[in-house]
C-alpha cells in the first residue's frame, strides 16, 4: 500500500510522513493495523527497523517484521522479561511433559511384560485380578498434574513479578481441552 493516494502505511501516518512507493514498511504494517507499528516503534525505534528491514533479503522481511511485533508486545506487557517468560513457561511445559510421558511409557511397559511373562498382577492363587485402567483415571492424572504445574507456575510467577493470569489460564485451558470433556470424580 505505498501509494499515497490511497492511504499512507501505519508506519508513515505516525511518524507524519508521505508513504512513498518504496517504502519499506508499507508491506508489513498495513493502515489497518496501526498498533503493531506503534508497538514495534516503541521498544526498537523506526530507524532501527528501517536498518534491519533494509539489512535483510526481502523474501525475509515478513518473518523479520513478524517476530519484531511479537517481541515488542511481550516487552510493553512484561518490561523485564518480554517474551523470555513464556519461553521459559512453554520450556518448562515441553520437560514437565516429556517426563510425564516418560513415566507413563515405563509403566505401560511394566504392565505389558507382566502380561507377557503370567506372573504377578494377571494371575493369583484366588483367581484373575482384574487391571482397570480407565480413561478417566488417566485423565483425572492429567489433570492433577496440570494443576499441580499451574501451581508451581503461578508461585514462580508471582515471586518474580510477572504474573499473567491470562496468558497462564490460557496455556492450561488449552492443555486440558474444553471444560465439558473432562470427566468429574
Amino acid at each position: 500500500m505505498a501509494t499515497s493516494s490511497i492511504s499512507p502505511c501505519a508506519a508513515c501516518k505516525f511518524l507524519r510522513r508521505k508513504c512513498l512507493p518504496e517504502c519499506v514498511f508499507a508491506p508489513y504494517f498495513p493502515p489497518d493495523q496501526p498498533q503493531k507499528f506503534v508497538n514495534v516503534h516503541k521498544v526498537f525505534g523506526a530507524s532501527n527497523v528501517t536498518k534491519l528491514l533494509n539489512d535483510l533479503h526481502p523474501n525475509q522481511r515478513e518473518d523479520a517484521v513478524t517476530s519484531l511485533a511479537y517481541e515488542a508486545e511481550m516487552r510493553l506487557r512484561d518490561p523485564v522479561y518480554g517474551c523470555v517468560s513464556v519461553i521459559s513457561l512453554l520450556q518448562h511445559q515441553l520437560r514437565q511433559l516429556q517426563m510425564d510421558l516418560s513415566c507413563a511409557k515405563s509403566e505401560l511397559s511394566k504392565y505389558q511384560n507382566v502380561g507377557i511373562s503370567g506372573h504377578g498382577l494377571i494371575s493369583t492363587a484366588n483367581g484373575p485380578m482384574s487391571i482397570s485402567l480407565s480413561r478417566n483415571q488417566f485423565f483425572t492424572w492429567e489433570q492433577q498434574m496440570m494443576v499441580r504445574n499451574y501451581d508451581n507456575e503461578m508461585a514462580r510467577l508471582s515471586a518474580n513479578g510477572a504474573y499473567d493470569a491470562s496468558l497462564l489460564a490460557m496455556n492450561v485451558s488449552a492443555s486440558i481441552g474444553p471444560l465439558d470433556q473432562i470427566p468429574h470424580p
